[in-house]
């Protein structure tokens, strides 16, 4: 059973390891959206916006509703918000502590 969970994992942070995708991530966390849309405010090509969209509804990240000739993809779990949060908490925390270092070697 915990290999399986490790396994989920694996795949679930695979599916997030795109630029792009969190990119896409990001904009669904502010309410749901259709590939124009995202193509506009992540200023990309569809093809590129679709292709990345289709990894991450494979992993089950984002979901697509028809909504008449368009598809609005929305989060599949609200704690991906929370997941994002998180990532950019420990983002700063590694930029701060590497602040730190430069300024240690600098000051030698």
């Amino acid at each position: 059973m915990y290999q399986e969970i490790q396994h989920f994992k694996s795949d679930f942070f695979k599916a997030l390891a795109h630029p792009l995708r969190i990119r896409i991530l990001e904009t669904l966390v502010e309410g749901d959206k259709n590939v124009n849309e995202l193509q506009t405010i992540l200023g990309s090509e569809g093809s590129a916006v679709s292709q990345q969209l289709s990894v991450l509804r494979s992993k089950n990240v984002v979901y697509g509703k028809k909504d008449g000739t368009s598809v609005i993809y929305s989060l599949t779990d609200p704690k991906i918000k929370e997941l994002l949060i998180v990532a950019k908490q420990i983002f700063d925390n590694h930029l701060v502590n590497t602040i730190s270092i430069l300024e240690n070697i600098k000051n030698q």
